[in-house]
Order: C-alpha cells, then sequence, then structure tokens
C-alpha cells in the first residue's frame, strides 16, 4: 500500500524527502497516547453508527494486537510510514482490511497529532507533580530535622544574618510548592480534547465530541477547531514551567556545589551521588548537582525553540510544528530524572552542624541586632545606632573576633549608653529566633512554615 495521501500524486515520493519529512524515528515515544485516542474515536463513531458492530469490534481487536506487536519489539518501523499515526493505521488495515481504513472517518491527522502530543503532555505532567511532591517532602523533612542548626544567611554571598538550616530548606520547599501550582495550573487550563476537529474547521459528520472528551479523561472538547490544530500552548506552558523548575533546581544545585567545597564543608554529599577524579584519586566530585545546573540550560533551550517555530506561524496547522515534539520530550525526561535523583542528593546528604554554626560566628551576623538594639533599647535614633554599630564592628575586626565575641565592657567604651545586657542580644542564636516576624527564621516561624506545608502536602496527596 502506498502513502496514504498518494492519490493526486503521479511520482513517488523521493526517499530524501522521507528522511527529511518523517517525524517516526522520535514520535513513535506516543503510540499508545494515539492507540488510546484511535480507540475513544472508534467507539465513538461505533455509538454514532458510522461503524457497524464488526467494524469496531475489529477495530478494537486489531488496535490490542498493534498495541502488543509495539511493547513486544516486533512491530515494523519503516520511515516511508511518516509519523507513528499512519505507522499505526497502516498496520491496522494490514491486520482487518477495510475497517482499518474506515477508522479515520471525522479525523485528520491534524486533530490526531494535537490529541496525542496533548495526552502526552497531561499525563506527563501529572508525573511531575508526583516527583515535585516527593522532592518537596523531602525538604521538609530535612527542615523538620534542622530547625535547630545554624547558618549563615547570606546576600551577594556574603555573611548576612543568622537563620537555620530548617528555614533555609523551607525557601526552596517553597520555589518548589509554586512549581507544583503552575503545573497544576496548567493541567486543567489544556484539560480540554481536540479530536473532532478534523482538518481545521470540524467535519460534515455526525459527531459526538463531548463522548470522547469524556472518554480520554478531558472536561471538555476545544472552543474553536480553528485554534485546536495550531495551538501548541499547552506544550508551551509545560516548557516554561519545567524551565522556571529547573532553574530553583539549578540555584539548589549551586548551593550544594559550594556547600560540599573544603572551603565551606556545610553538607558532605553521600558516595553514592559523588564521582571521582580519572587522575586525582582524593577529589570526590558533586557531579549531580553540577549537571543538574548544566541540564538547565538544555530546558531554556528547548522553550525558546518552541517559541521561535510558533511566533510566525499562520493558522492553521503547518509542518514547522512538527518540530514541537523533540524539544519537548527532552525536557519532560530531563525534568523527570532531575527530580528524582535530586531527591536522592537531598535524602542521603550528611547536614555537618559544627561546621555550619563556626560559620555563624564569620561576618558579624549580629550587627543588625546591635542597631536594632540601640534603636529599641537605647532611644538612639536608626542613623546614628548604624553608625555606633560600624564601629562597633571595626573594634571586633581590629581585635581578630566575631562582633558576638565582645563584651559589655568593650561595647560601652564606644557608647556609654549601651547596657550589660547587650551581649544577650549580641548572641547568634538569640538573633536569629528575634526574627520572629511571620515568615521570618525564628524557631518558632520556621516550624510554623513546616506545619503549614506539611498540612498542604497532605491535601496534595489526598
Amino acid at each position: 500500500m502506498g502513502k496514504m495521501w498518494s492519490g493526486r500524486f503521479s511520482e513517488n515520493a523521493s526517499s530524501l524527502l522521507d528522511k527529511f519529512n518523517a517525524s517516526l524515528e522520535f514520535d513513535r515515544k506516543l503510540y499508545e497516547y494515539d492507540i488510546k485516542g484511535s480507540l475513544a474515536h472508534a467507539k465513538m463513531l461505533h455509538a454514532q453508527g458510522i461503524l457497524n458492530d464488526k467494524e469496531y469490534q475489529d477495530i478494537v481487536k486489531g488496535m490490542r494486537q498493534v498495541l502488543h506487536e509495539i511493547e513486544a519489539g516486533d512491530f515494523v518501523f519503516d520511515i516511508s510510514d511518516e509519523d507513528i499515526h499512519m505507522a499505526i493505521e497502516k498496520r491496522l488495515t494490514q491486520l482487518i482490511g477495510d475497517a482499518g481504513k474506515k477508522l479515520h472517518t471525522a479525523r485528520s491527522r491534524n486533530d490526531q497529532v494535537a490529541l496525542d502530543f496533548r495526552l502526552y503532555v497531561q499525563a506527563h505532567n501529572e508525573i511531575i507533580r508526583d516527583l515535585v511532591l516527593t522532592l518537596i517532602r523531602t525538604l521538609v523533612d530535612t527542615a523538620e530535622k534542622h530547625v535547630d542548626t545554624m547558618l549563615p544567611g547570606m546576600t551577594h554571598l556574603q555573611h548576612a544574618q543568622p537563620i537555620n538550616f530548617g528555614y533555609h530548606m523551607m525557601a526552596y520547599a517553597s520555589m518548589f510548592k509554586r512549581d507544583y501550582e503552575r503545573f497544576e495550573s496548567s493541567f486543567v487550563r489544556n484539560n480540554l480534547s481536540p479530536i473532532g476537529c478534523a482538518a481545521l474547521a470540524g467535519t460534515p459528520h455526525p459527531i459526538d465530541r463531548q463522548m470522547t472528551a469524556k472518554e480520554l479523561g478531558f472536561d471538555a472538547p476545544t472552543l474553536n477547531c480553528l485554534d485546536t490544530v495550531s495551538d501548541r500552548d499547552f506544550a508551551l506552558e509545560m516548557l516554561f514551567n519545567i524551565a522556571t523548575m529547573m532553574m530553583h533546581i539549578s540555584r539548589l544545585s549551586e548551593e550544594l556545589v559550594l556547600w560540599s567545597s573544603s572551603e565551606f564543608g556545610f553538607v558532605t554529599l553521600s558516595d553514592a551521588y559523588s564521582t571521582g577524579s580519572s587522575i586525582m584519586p582524593q577529589k570526590k566530585n558533586p557531579d549531580v548537582p553540577e549537571l543538574l545546573r548544566g541540564k538547565t540550560g538544555r530546558t531554556y533551550g528547548n522553550l525558546v525553540s518552541l517559541l521561535t517555530v510558533m511566533k510566525g506561524l499562520p493558522l492553521a496547522y503547518n509542518k514547522d510544528m512538527q518540530e514541537d515534539k523533540e524539544g519537548t520530550f527532552d525536557s519532560v525526561e530531563t525534568a523527570e530524572i532531575s527530580l528524582t535523583i535530586l531527591n536522592e542528593v537531598i535524602k542521603t546528604m550528611t547536614v555537618n552542624k559544627e561546621r555550619m554554626e563556626e560559620a555563624c560566628k564569620i561576618g558579624h551576623l549580629s550587627a543588625t541586632d546591635l542597631a536594632d538594639y540601640l534603636v529599641e533599647k537605647c532611644g538612639i535614633p536608626f542613623r546614628e545606632a548604624h553608625f555606633i554599630t560600624g564601629r562597633a564592628v571595626a573594634l571586633a575586626e581590629q581585635k581578630g573576633v566575631d562582633l558576638s565575641e565582645l563584651d559589655a565592657k568593650e561595647l560601652q567604651s564606644i557608647d556609654s549608653r549601651i547596657s550589660p545586657d547587650v551581649v544577650e542580644y549580641l548572641s547568634i542564636r538569640h538573633s536569629m529566633n528575634a526574627r520572629n516576624s511571620e515568615g521570618g527564621t525564628s524557631r518558632e516561624k520556621t516550624a510554623e512554615q513546616i506545619e503549614k506545608l506539611k498540612n498542604w502536602l497532605k491535601e496534595k496527596r489526598g
């Protein structure tokens, strides 16, 4: 049998065209969605009286045989079939005869590919969301263990104020919660069925798009067929959501690289998720977080690539849109393995509490507390308090100690209005727990954040 569309042509397609035009090498990933969509379409055609009982039964039986052949590795993929849709339809027709040719009634490859691709994106949206929830759970568990583990909070990568490690983990948990919500919103917005739109204008056949939408798990059919067959917003949203999430993964990965270095020593990554050097036997390299940083770039590229493909296309379907899948497949697979391995890295790393606390005594992290003390306890205007604190820091630098290690007399030598109780306020742990406003780093407020996110996780996990 020649190509399905060859009736109008007097010459066979060249082998070069077959190679250039075909998408079968990559869109074969969609086989299960193509079969699922075809079975739903056939069921609707049967219900509408377009297929008789035997034709419908033959199609169902034939499709099951095609599915078995593909999954068993017995299916012959021929590049001349162009894409997975034509390959499956040709094999179905070989198996059951003319009934296979009737399956394409009231549909086009335009709405068929839009359906298969959307089913793929929606299915993997759910997979990614589940992986994000698992990662959030791990971050929350880690946070709960470390609400008393001191850590230097940084701005500009300089020591700024003391926080706890649990609070830092909750910052990332909050980022990934937003990622989850973006995927969730996209799923709801795009859970509409394209099938039945045919080429661009609908079909004269008496079809029931509501039935196929329900059969396939969609909320409803799409509104406008012209828009539907030319729409790839659902894929663009997936790519954007993945790129944003990978940016968050990359930020956490950067900190893991820094924290696991000799200079920081805040965490030790498990040997199971580290590598060595081919020449330096002492090395233990943080290759997983480094790769996660690197893979973020490819997800950005996939997003920009599809945006560029779509930016100048007239309605409706254009062959340019065949370039929508490879980048999406790549980003989806990158996201899924990245979430999985990052979760394991976090679960298995060792947090070096003592090293973190030692680092809190570098950089005069309680300087802001001294300024606040001068304002609240001594009634000194903030600008003057800022100046006095700067002099105290200079004294600590001169003595080679941290600001928190100066005694009351040394501080009173700078300004006599300072009382002996100032020492309590300069304690690193007191400084952390003093930040007790909502969303702050105090032990109490960190515990509140953990509890809120645990409740949210229970809600999402059902």
